[in-house]
């Protein structure tokens, strides 16, 4: 069986969205705020690995800077913040009561 998440950072990753693993563990890295050289000692790799990862992934996602990355990366749901749960789709509950998933970077 295939697993479909990696947890990393205090993040899940979503797979099968266009995402290798590396590059998610790579940009869960960055989201938490890791630099390249942190990431790269957690991740067991060199610093140029995670930023060649990241050049990747900024290149498929069409964003030029890091922050533009973690941004897109939460609006297209690559990743997640671990223990955020999705807004109740109960209707007794207004819309201002629901965490949006707005990430300002």
């Amino acid at each position: 069986m295939t697993a479909t998440t990696i947890n990393f950072a205090g993040f899940i990753g979503f797979l099968g969205r266009g995402a290798a693993p590396r590059e998610l563990q790579c940009l869960m890295a960055v989201a938490s705020g890791q630099t390249s050289k942190e990431a790269a000692r957690d991740l067991g790799v060199s610093p140029d690995t995670v930023d060649k990862r990241l050049l990747s992934l900024t290149t498929k996602l069409g964003v030029t800077r890091r922050a533009a990355l973690v941004a897109k990366a939460f609006s297209l749901g690559l990743i997640q913040v671990v223990g955020v749960i999705a807004p109740n789709p109960d209707p007794q509950h207004h819309d201002s009561d629901h965490f949006q998933g707005v990430f300002i970077a």
